[in-house]
């Protein structure tokens, strides 16, 4: 069964811009309700009330501007800043003693808001510029600024750059995990088309240059060309098949998005039932193969079941190639309450100490993918065991649990 994979994008910026957006309303209300209860206090509430009415407007009608770095513009930041100087240069206007103690301006602390949209959107340097403002703008507006004055600015000052800082390592981070799991979805593809080579075109070339050569003749030189080309074509698909650790970063990793690999059926599949193994098993017996199998269904879902069944007729391939056509094997089939065990043994020569490494190397892949790559794939354990002269036993073990996942 054909499937894909599917990147999905999943910033964790997301949340930032949302509690951004819940500041600014927030902050706008209190600014409201602190000139509600020190109205008094006002030589010119007009003015005060004009304002608020202004950034009431504003921050309700620009809240989808500040849902994404995509859609907070340049523009809307310079505009959003502005507003809030305004704000805070207008307090003395309003409250003539504003420059004789240190109550809040008009916005209060709305203006936050405004310098953090700047380190959200572009890191600790936007930050510094736009709280760098603010600091001018609230010293001008105290006149003589006090100590309290200095602190509160230089709080502002420090708060937003550590928080831009924190944005873009956290940008850095996410290209760095988004470029790794590319890399890890593009080398599953691999995997799975290697095992799909190997199961089908490296086996008939091999098949080919075997008869070819018993033939003789014109076959015999159908059989070399078949030959080069099985080697050509090993050595292509384990070229491919570089571990992760191997391949260097390149790009920008997706543009600092966090991404999840979802494994999807093609749009045009239903969802899988549930397969009787034995149903898919049962072809391979034969003379030459016993299969022993429970009396109930051995029920895993489609696409467990079908792939290892297909690792399973990969071990059998194997015995018929190493241990020759006239070699017997068994398959066992075990269904426990947590996993399903299929075993499959032959009585042949057995596997020297460090074959299968060598073979590897060699790229052939029929244990390392084709076996223990597609039970690895579903969450399982491929066993081989072999003792030279006495055969070799491989057992294949695949949880239900992480099977239905």
């Amino acid at each position: 069964m054909a499937r894909r994979m599917r990147v999905v994008r999943m910033s964790v910026e997301v949340p930032l811009w949302r509690a951004l957006a819940g500041y600014r309303v927030l902050t706008m209300v209190y600014a409201v309700l602190l000139f509600v209860f020190t109205r008094q206090k006002f030589e010119r509430p007009a003015v005060a009330v004009v304002f608020l009415a202004v950034l009431v407007v504003w921050t309700l009608a620009t809240l989808p501007l500040v849902s994404s770095a995509a859609r907070c513009t340049r523009p809307f930041l310079a505009a959003d800043l502005t507003l809030a100087l305004t704000g805070i240069l207008l307090t003395p206007l309003a409250d003539f003693d504003a420059q004789s103690h240190d109550g809040p301006t008009l916005p209060s602390i709305w203006t936050a808001g405004s310098v953090l949209a700047f380190a959200l959107k572009g890191g600790w340097r936007w930050a510094a510029f736009a709280s760098s403002l603010v600091a001018v703008a609230n010293i001008v507006e105290r006149g003589e600024p006090s100590a309290d004055t200095f602190h509160n600015v230089l709080l502002v000052w420090v708060a937003s750059i550590a928080i831009g800082y924190v944005v873009e390592v956290a940008r850095a981070s996410e290209r760095t995990l988004a470029r790794a799991l590319e890399i890890e979805a593009a080398t599953r593809e691999r995997e799975r088309l290697a095992r799909d080579i190997h199961d089908s075109v490296l086996q008939v070339l091999a098949m080919v240059q075997r008869r070819g050569t018993a033939l003789g003749g014109e076959a015999a030189e159908l059989g070399r060309m078949a030959g080069e080309q099985e080697v050509a074509l090993r050595s292509l698909v384990a070229g491919g098949l570089l571990p992760a650790s191997r391949v260097g970063p390149g790009g920008d990793g997706g543009g600092g998005a966090v991404v999840r690999l979802v494994d999807e059926p093609d749009a045009d599949e239903a969802e899988d039932a549930p397969v009787d193994l034995r149903t898919l098993l049962t072809p391979h017996a034969g003379a030459r193969v016993t299969l022993s199998e429970p009396g109930a269904p051995v029920l895993l879902p489609g696409p467990a079941a079908r792939e290892l069944a297909a690792a399973v007729g990969a071990a059998l391939d194997n015995v018929r190639r190493h241990a020759g056509d006239d070699a017997q094997a068994w398959i066992l089939v075990e269904d426990w309450p947590g996993e399903v065990v299929v075993t499959v043994r032959d009585d042949g020569p057995g596997i020297a100490e460090g074959r299968l490494a060598q073979a590897e190397g060699e790229g052939r892949l029929g244990v390392a993918q084709s076996i223990r790559g597609r039970l690895r794939d579903l969450g399982g354990r491929a066993e081989v065991i072999s003792v030279p002269g006495q055969g070799t036993e491989v057992e294949l073990t695949v949880p239900r649990g992480k099977a239905e996942r």
